[in-house]
């Protein structure tokens, strides 16, 4: 019952943070005196970004000095995995931080300078391949907005979650 009820409460809060994914994570702030998770967060569509950072326990590191680039799912992109994968990752602290921390480059790696690269190592370990010929893509994933400056780097909001070969 309770994992029912946990469920239904995820599918909720994707549901909800759907109507505002439009809005919200566009608006880049002038000055970026908020740290990456505090940027996500306060954007409302990353909701179950901030969960699975959160079972990782990776929020303090995105928290700290970095600077890191990070290419952030939004809730959109997590409901298009199968059934069940955000609820089982979210069980499996290995699997979640490997997930999640191929999404994190080292360094503040803008727009401009991600358009001229073809790959980019990841604080996983992995590779993502960078295609920037018709906008920009990492490993097929649409960089939907670039440049959310953050005062310890960048985030660029993609539409799909990104998984390691």
């Amino acid at each position: 019952m309770k994992k029912k009820i946990a469920v239904s409460a995820l599918v909720v809060s994707i549901l909800a943070a759907g109507a505002a994914f439009a809005g919200n994570y566009g608006k880049a702030s002038t000055k970026a005196a908020k740290d990456i998770v505090e940027t996500a967060v306060e954007a409302g569509s990353f909701q179950t970004l901030a969960a699975a950072l959160t079972a990782a326990g990776l929020v303090d590191t995105l928290k700290g000095p970095g600077p890191f680039t990070v290419f952030a799912p939004t809730d959109e992109a997590f409901a298009k995995l199968p059934a069940g994968t955000v609820e089982g990752l979210l069980q499996d602290k290995a699997k979640l931080t490997e997930i999640l921390t191929y999404h994190v480059v080292a360094g503040k790696v803008m727009a401009a300078d991600v358009v001229r690269l073809t790959e980019a190592k990841t604080v996983q370990g992995g590779t993502v391949r960078i295609d920037a010929k018709d906008g920009v893509k990492i490993n097929g994933a649409k960089v939907v907005q670039a440049d959310i400056a953050t005062s310890n780097g960048v985030i660029h909001v993609v539409d799909t979650v990104l998984l390691p070969n």
